[in-house]
């Protein structure tokens, strides 16, 4: 999760440290709940080309779209896994899921192993 997703997994779990059973149960489920709200309701952008304008660099990207939409977008991707996706996704409730993820950022904050001489603010 650390090399790809780094900035995803620090915004929601924070750089304390966890090294408690209950911890990684609860990081399981905040993970599971993080890849829902993250893969089909954030959109992100991707870069279309790279110009060089003289000593400067202009980025040209893609309109924003969800990691959800790429998929149903891509001619590579089978029509069966595009329904099961769509199905998954009438079931969801954005607000619901953030509710959930603030709910388990608490619990796991709770569950932090305090390190000496560093004082947390939630």
């Amino acid at each position: 999760m650390e090399q790809k997703n780094w900035s995803i997994g620090r915004r929601y779990l924070g750089y304390f440290r966890y090294d408690t059973p209950e911890a990684l149960e609860v990081m399981k489920e905040l993970e599971e709940l993080i890849s829902l709200y993250v893969n089909y309701f954030q959109p992100s952008v991707k870069l279309k080309e790279k110009l060089r304008v003289g000593g400067k660099v202009k980025r040209i990207y893609e309109e924003p779209k969800t990691p959800y939409q790429r998929v149903l977008e891509s001619p590579d991707v089978a029509q069966q896994v595009k329904q099961r996706l769509v199905e998954k996704y009438r079931q969801l409730n954005p607000a619901e899921l953030h509710r959930k993820i603030e709910v388990l950022q608490e619990k796991l904050y709770s569950l932090a192993t305090p390190v000496r001489g560093v004082r947390y603010k939630i």
